[in-house]
């Protein structure tokens, strides 16, 4: 599974609609599921971001199918990170000349 760390920021329309700001992340959540990955962390923040996710998906289309799914609502923008584990991160070092 590839890993990607996902940045968001309410639109004004997500922030009028804050109260439902927990469906909307629970929707998320079964959106990653049925595209075949885990939502490994979810945490509102304080600062630049609104909202900071992990994500486990299969491959960067099943990644760009739930930022898209989730986009079209109007509710945040997302910027996306692809992420590697350390031991993945080694293994590309080693490769290296």
């Amino acid at each position: 599974m590839s890993h990607y760390i996902v940045l968001f920021n309410f639109t004004d329309q997500g922030i009028e609609n804050i109260k439902d700001t927990v469906k909307r992340a629970d929707d998320y959540k079964a959106a990653i599921e049925n595209a075949g990955g885990r939502l490994v962390g979810e945490y509102y923040t304080m600062g630049r971001y609104d909202i900071i996710t992990i994500v486990e998906a299969p491959n960067d289309e099943a990644m760009m199918s739930i930022l898209l799914t989730i986009g079209k609502l109007g509710n945040v923008h997302s910027e996306t990170l692809k992420a590697f584990t350390i031991s993945e991160a080694a293994k590309i070092i080693e490769k290296l000349s």
